[in-house]
């Protein structure tokens, strides 16, 4: 079975090195890959043409398109029939590529495979740690009935992605979660790859990571996704909040207690994920980490509710498609 990897970069000049080295160190080698450059201006396509005689390399230059745009070109170029997609940025588990695709060679085979990402915490900073266990999931957090992967580890039939019309590229984030639910909905299943790993370093710092959810949560309201979950935020910080402080004073200081209770639930799991990925660090680093992930935790909220308002306002002025196939609980 003949496969093409495609994958979009911009500006990735001190990653794009390793993320290709892993592709040398592939046990099942793609057949091609396809890659879209939206304009980088700090050198990435000198970096990949140097791996360009090692690898089946088709090097793409499109200024100024989006993700979505970068990898509909990339997909159409492709020359065969399945196709995986991963991100620069990530590197890539010696099998993945090999666990990726395995299900296609099954039968009945699917049309689309979800792998999955853990975090590159290797020689990590605590903010990194902390940072990996606020936002990553763990195998032990998915359900594979109803995971939608991320397009750095997925893989699907170039007929399936016709068929839902391709990445959306009105979108220019949160496009792969609407790729995948028109691709769920219009063609079946994804058959779930644990083995596919792809290993992902997050933001290194506050401010790219308040700018990254900022812009998720922009596209959540530009494609109109998420409405409850996004209620709920509000209606947590803006009304129960001050609403259990008033109380507290006005009427039973014991109120206050229902702050623990929510703080509890609130970081619950992600303190599980710190205290797994944390072994390297000293004790005043661990106790670092554990502030830092209630201060990511709450910066991350704090993006999303600003940026949600904003698609939702590029919404109602740009009156994009309804993309919707069937499933309007989202």
């Amino acid at each position: 079975m003949k496969v093409s990897l495609i994958a979009t970069v911009l500006n990735e000049a001190d990653t794009v090195g390793v993320w290709l080295e892993s592709f040398l160190h592939q046990t099942r080698q793609p057949d091609e890959i396809v890659i879209v450059d939206g304009g980088s201006t700090d050198g990435t396509p000198d970096v990949i043409r140097r791996f360009a005689n090692k690898l089946p390399i088709n090097l793409i230059a499109c200024a100024g398109v989006n993700i979505s745009q970068g990898r509909n070109i990339a997909i159409r170029e492709a020359q065969y029939p399945v196709i995986a997609s991963t991100d620069a940025g990530v590197r890539l588990h010696r099998d993945w590529l090999t666990e990726l695709i395995k299900p296609f060679e099954d039968d009945p085979e699917p049309n689309s495979v979800a792998g999955f990402f853990l975090p590159d915490y290797d020689h990590a900073s605590p903010f990194e740690i902390a940072m990996s266990a606020t936002i990553l999931p763990t195998l032990d957090d998915i359900d594979s009935a109803t995971f939608l992967p991320s397009s750095r580890s997925v893989a699907f039939r170039k007929d399936a992605w016709a068929v839902v019309g391709g990445y959306p590229e009105w979108l220019d984030y949160s496009e792969d979660l609407i790729f995948d639910i028109r691709l769920k909905a219009l063609t079946g299943d994804f058959t779930f790859a644990p083995d596919a790993i792809a290993y992902f370093k997050p933001r290194t710092s506050l401010a790219s990571y308040f700018v990254q959810y900022f812009r998720y949560a922009r596209g959540d309201g530009k494609a109109d996704l998420w409405r409850k979950r996004h209620v709920a935020r509000y209606l947590t910080y803006l009304v129960a909040i001050p609403l259990i402080a008033v109380l507290g004073v006005l009427v039973y200081p014991a109120l206050w207690l229902l702050y623990l209770l929510g703080a509890y639930i609130y970081l619950r799991r992600p303190i599980e994920r710190l205290t797994d990925y944390w072994q390297q660090l000293a004790l005043l680093q661990k106790l670092g980490a554990l502030l830092l992930l209630v201060v990511i935790r709450i910066v991350g909220d704090i993006a999303k509710m600003i940026g949600y308002p904003v698609g939702l306002w590029w919404r109602n002025q740009h009156q994009p498609p309804d993309w919707r196939p069937d499933d309007r609980s989202l």
